[in-house]
């Protein structure tokens, strides 16, 4: 069994992919979709589901041209990857128990900085520089750019 999900992952991985997509277009049909002159909600939805179909039918379709390539990367499923596991789902939870109370950037930074620890190789100076440098970028696209309702930081404001 195990051989079997191990053998064929980039083929669960761009069927996965593509059924995303595929529900992102299906969910983009109940917004409107607007004219080019004036784009409606359900066009940017609707883009990212067909860019995802795409990859997702790229990822499926280029694993069986290169079958059995990638023997070398096969990773041990037997065990589950607890770190990892526990610094992604943390990552998520400082984002949601931060957003409102310490601002965008605070949660950005926590939110990246956890999950980049997930990963073993990852050092404490790497992960806080990246984790920096995202959590900047998004305040300038979401906040300053975009101009969400979320500050980038909230502390004393509530």
């Amino acid at each position: 069994m195990l051989h079997s999900i191990q053998q064929h992952r980039e083929r669960y991985a761009g069927v996965l992919t593509a059924l995303i997509g595929l529900g992102a277009i299906t969910e983009s049909a109940t917004y409107g979709l607007g004219t080019l002159a004036a784009i409606g909600p359900g066009a940017f939805p609707l883009a990212m589901g067909v860019i995802l179909v795409a990859c997702g039918l790229s990822i499926g379709l280029s694993k069986a041209t290169v079958a059995d390539a990638h023997d070398h990367d096969r990773v041990d499923l037997s065990r589950p990857e607890w770190r990892g596991w526990t610094c992604i789902i943390g990552g998520m939870l400082a984002f949601l128990l931060l957003a409102r109370t310490a601002g965008l950037f605070p949660a950005t930074f926590a939110c990246v900085f956890l999950s980049a620890m997930g990963d073993r190789t990852s050092t404490v100076r790497g992960a806080s520089l990246l984790a920096t440098l995202i959590a900047a970028f998004g305040c300038s696209l979401f906040y300053y750019g975009l101009h969400i309702q979320l500050p980038p930081f909230a502390w004393g404001q509530s």
